[in-house]
């Protein structure tokens, strides 16, 4: 069945209010607008306005609210309009839902699902274009997940709301109108990464909205004979570690894409990790390729060459082989 990104999340969502009373989405007009990106679009007809309710333009407000929920033993599914806004829910996130087991001694859990846009390329400048996945995976306490295919959109959801702990699931924004077509298996897990593309002489580790573009590279260096594999994280906390270890032991080579600023990056914990574990499996040194560091520019020249693009991967790759 062909569709899109966008189409996938409402049809995952739809399946998880229809199968569970105690599943509701909350969040800025995801109501009658349908969603800031159309993903809840047709819901509030369906599902009435008690388990599709629009929110005031408080994140602090209502994530709080939806912890509180997760609490009372519903299972809400709370969509922040993009990460930036999420910085204004750091507190209730980070000190509230991801503590409480711990500080409750297992007493209590949040099964909360929050969603939110990430990622640039849209011409939306500094203020909406932040890759801050990786504020999130440093965070013990949650799960974090970056769902880069239309597989994985219809797949997550539905295990992220069964986890008895909170799940954060980023979405890149431009991934949304991406289309193909959804295979009837697209049940997944959240605990590990998938092998995107087999390859032997380099393994390229990426996530979320780079995927398109790591694999757009590895089909370039497949004409020049270079043989990349291609590794989707899509689960950022706990990473997947041995299905990394297991290509670099392959390939003895890694480059890692991250959208995110170079510093404290994503990437350098996957190095780090690679580093400590499987250093002498290495034939030469970690390579990664990751978004400038400056804030992201409005114009879209400069947008796009402040983000790791094809030609930026292939050409790390290259260096990494002297070829």
């Amino acid at each position: 069945m062909k569709m899109s990104y966008r189409e996938a999340i409402r049809q995952a969502m739809h399946e998880a209010l229809a199968a569970d009373p105690r599943v509701f989405l909350m969040g800025e007009d995801v109501g009658k607008y349908g969603g800031a990106y159309a993903c809840s679009k047709g819901l509030l007809e369906v599902f009435g306005p008690e388990r599709i309710r629009d929110t005031p333009l408080s994140e602090l407000g209502f994530v709080g609210a939806g912890i509180g929920a997760a609490l009372g033993g519903l299972r809400p599914i709370v969509e922040v309009m993009t990460v930036n806004f999420s910085l204004l829910a750091l507190d209730q996130i980070v000190n509230t839902a991801a503590a409480l087991r711990h500080m409750s001694g297992g007493q209590f859990s949040v099964p909360l699902v929050i969603r939110m846009a990430t990622g640039a390329g849209r011409q939306l400048a500094a203020q909406h274009s932040h890759s801050l996945e990786n504020w999130y995976a440093h965070i013990p306490g949650i799960k974090v997940l970056a769902p880069a295919t239309i597989a994985d959109a219809r797949g997550m959801l539905a295990p992220a709301l069964a986890d008895p702990d909170p799940v954060v699931i980023f979405e890149h924004a431009q991934l949304y109108n991406l289309e193909g077509e959804l295979s009837e298996d697209f049940r997944c897990d959240i605990t590990s990464a998938a092998v995107r593309r087999e390859g032997t002489a380099v393994t390229l580790i990426t996530y979320g909205g780079s995927l398109p573009k790591t694999l757009a590279a590895a089909e370039e260096l497949a004409g020049a004979g270079i043989d990349a594999e291609v590794i989707d994280l899509r689960v950022l906390r706990p990473l997947d570690t041995t299905t990394l270890f297991a290509s670099v032991k392959k390939t003895h080579r890694a480059v890692v894409v991250d959208e995110g600023w170079k510093s404290g990056s994503l990437a350098a914990e996957v190095m780090a990790r690679i580093a400590e574990e499987a250093f002498f499996e290495l034939d030469a040194p970690l390579k990664r390729v990751c978004g400038a560091e400056v804030p992201i520019p409005y114009a879209k020249h400069m947008e796009a060459a402040a983000l790791p693009q094809a030609p930026k991967i292939v050409a790390a790759v290259r260096e990494l082989l002297g070829k």
